[in-house]
């Protein structure tokens, strides 16, 4: 039992675990900041405003230290969410745990250290895909000989739900992960023959559950079956422990809503029940997003809620004394039988095509397209979502208020700074630069990179300095943002929005749709760009991952009449003043418009600051704000005539 918790400082998420941990979780599930997910110290400047903010930082082995104060790692089972720089962090938690005399062989926990879905979704990619799985390859052939009872990889279908996944999708592209990745390590000659039927049985899964009871349950079931078909045939393993599907859980964050977010509690529960109730496919781990997750961060008091669930479901009721109380059931397994043949389908799609690496493009392009139909279902009702687009009527909720989020004090940015900067020059620089050598001559050459990545954290080594010393031999990647090609049935009211567009004077309106930060999920500044593409309008968007002197140097070029920007993170707060002084420096003033997880009181913010809309997730009607657009840029042009 789990809650996905980390934010503000070291020291802060220890005093939040240790917490945690005596209310009953049985496991610690951390989440990391943006900058250590991608790689970039907190005094970087892409680093501005994402510091403690989605996460806790941790850049070098000081922060581990803390991280785990009073923590036992011999007896505490570690998950950390962290996939491009998972080595490293990795490497930052046995170096602590050496320092407490425990071995790495007495090590137990995951990296879910799943790039390929970083491609896909979630945006936190540093590297190149085949320079990304080569890392992974490294650190599960170095796990199974240093680390066996950690399970190097947690192949993480969760966020491709989160992106619009179908369940077929969910279950082939996550199974086309882990055979690529494990055909790499086969091919690697770092794992014997001997050793191999170990690492296919420390592969392990992260899954999505989502509100449809019936299809995630058959999902579910359907996926486990695959699994051991897949290792029976294409690996040999005959090992039945080895064969068995591990997968670990959160349930659904893309079906929380912002509006009458008290209707979020059944949801989670009804998702909970899902990965439970079929022992056959039961979940080994669950862990819950609180209630207000749409919101912003949850506090202490909303995940003891979320926990509460499951120890309510595993102490109060029967519902784990028995077998598969699923079985016989004729829905249940037609509904397997056709998620199983459909998804296998997929994958040899997949696996014709070269791997999941090297289809990123192409996968990419499918998900987009299947969450701009779920997006299109929402808006025309034919997908219900209470509180949402049906049974909006409700009474003031005693949950709500401004005080119902967590906020991370700013100062937290500043104190990371000033102590990464101490911790350089505290250190033993020669010893750190010996160390970044030798991490470089093993990336370079075909040298496993853990040992001189665990040497650089006893060394002192920061999280921008692996980082960078390893772009510098792979170089970085720019994903593809999926949004090419991608054609939903458009409704009349963007067809109205479209024919509004055509007779602007001046021509149809230019929105330039960017994300500055951190912040990799995507997903709705995709949407937003394939709407406003529907409705008329000529779009530019160039992905996720921008400064915000880029942002205002792109407006300078493309001469945008609207400027969106696109921010989850919490981080609007600093960037989006500093997006409005740089547009400003360089003579742009096409208006701008803000969509993200934002809170009232901030909404009010930015608006003074003279923003000319904010979009949250309630806003879900997309040609509505197609029509917002199409009035600001009216508004704009006769202002300027």
């Amino acid at each position: 039992m789990r809650t996905y918790s980390g934010h503000s400082s070291a020291q802060a998420s220890n005093e939040l675990y240790r917490t945690n941990l005596a209310k009953g979780q049985t496991g610690l599930s951390i989440a990391f900041d943006l900058p250590t997910q991608t790689g970039y110290d907190p005094d970087h400047v892409l680093a501005r405003g994402e510091v403690g903010k989605v996460g806790v930082p941790v850049v070098h082995l000081g922060h581990m230290r803390a991280l785990m104060h009073e923590i036992p790692p011999a007896t505490m089972n570690t998950s950390m969410t962290i996939n491009s720089t998972a080595a490293w962090l990795l490497a930052l938690y046995v170096a602590n745990a050496a320092e407490h005399g425990v071995a790495s062989t007495d090590l137990r926990g995951t990296t879910q250290n799943d790039v390929l879905k970083e491609y896909l979704s979630r945006g936190t990619f540093i590297f190149p895909p085949l320079a990304s799985r080569r890392i992974i390859v490294d650190m599960i052939a170095w796990a199974s000989q240093h680390a066996p009872k950690w399970n190097p990889m947690n192949v993480c279908s969760y966020h491709l739900q989160e992106v619009g996944a179908t369940p077929v999708q969910e279950v082939s592209f996550a199974l086309a992960n882990a055979i690529d990745v494990l055909d790499a390590v086969r091919a690697s000659g770092q794992v014997s023959a001997d050793a191999f039927p170990g690492v296919f049985a420390s592969m392990s899964f992260f899954v999505n559950a989502g509100i449809r009871f019936v299809e995630e349950v058959c999902k579910l079931r359907a996926m486990g079956d695959l699994w051991e078909s897949i290792g029976r045939e294409r690996y040999g393993i005959t090992d039945e422990r080895a064969l068995r599907f591990r997968y670990g859980v959160q349930v659904n964050s893309l079906g929380l809503t912002e509006a009458q977010p008290e209707n979020n509690v059944q949801r989670i529960v009804l998702e909970m029940l899902a990965v439970t109730l079929s022992k056959r496919a039961r979940a080994r781990s669950v862990q819950l997003p609180a209630w207000n997750e749409a919101l912003g961060l949850p506090r202490p008091w909303d995940q003891q809620w979320s926990l509460r669930m499951q120890q309510v479901l595993a102490f109060e009721t029967d519902l784990l004394e028995y077998g598969d109380i699923l079985d016989g059931s004729h829905v249940v397994e037609g509904m397997t039988t056709d998620i199983r043949d459909a998804a296998r389908a997929e994958l040899d799609d997949i696996l014709a095509r070269g791997g999941a690496y090297a289809s990123v493009e192409e996968l990419k392009r499918r998900l987009v397209s299947s969450m701009a139909e779920r997006t299109r279902r929402i808006a025309n009702g034919e997908q219900v979502v209470v509180g949402v687009n049906a049974f909006t009527e409700t009474a003031q909720s005693p949950l709500g208020g401004n005080d119902n989020i967590l906020r991370v004090d700013p100062a937290v940015e500043a104190a990371h700074v000033a102590d990464v900067q101490q911790w350089r020059a505290s250190r033993n620089s020669s010893a750190v630069a010996a160390a970044l050598r030798d991490l470089r001559d093993a990336a370079v050459g075909s040298r496993n990179i853990m040992e001189p990545s665990i040497a650089l954290a006893r060394a002192g080594g920061t999280t921008g300095e692996w980082a960078s010393t390893l772009r510098e031999v792979f170089g970085e990647y720019r994903a593809p943002t999926g949004v090419g090609g991608v054609a939903a049935p458009r409704g009349e009211d963007l067809a109205a929005v479209a024919r509004r567009s055509s007779a602007l004077p001046g021509g149809p309106p230019r929105l330039l749709v960017a994300k500055p930060g951190l912040d990799g999920h995507s997903s709705g500044a995709e949407q937003i760009a394939i709407a406003a593409r529907d409705a008329g309008m000529e779009v530019v968007y160039g992905g996720i991952r921008l400064t915000p002197r880029q942002i205002a140097e792109s407006a300078r070029d493309e001469d945008p009449d609207v400027i969106g920007l696109s921010i989850l993170s919490g981080s609007h707060q600093a960037l989006v003043p500093e997006v409005l002084r740089e547009l400003r420096n360089v003579g742009v003033v096409a208006p701008v418009v803000v969509g993200g997880i934002i809170p009232d009181d901030d909404r009010d913010v930015l608006l003074a600051t003279g923003v000319a809309a904010v979009y949250t997730p309630k806003d879900y009607a997309v040609a509505r704000i197609m029509g917002d657009i199409v009035d600001i840029v009216e508004r704009h042009r006769a202002a300027a005539n």
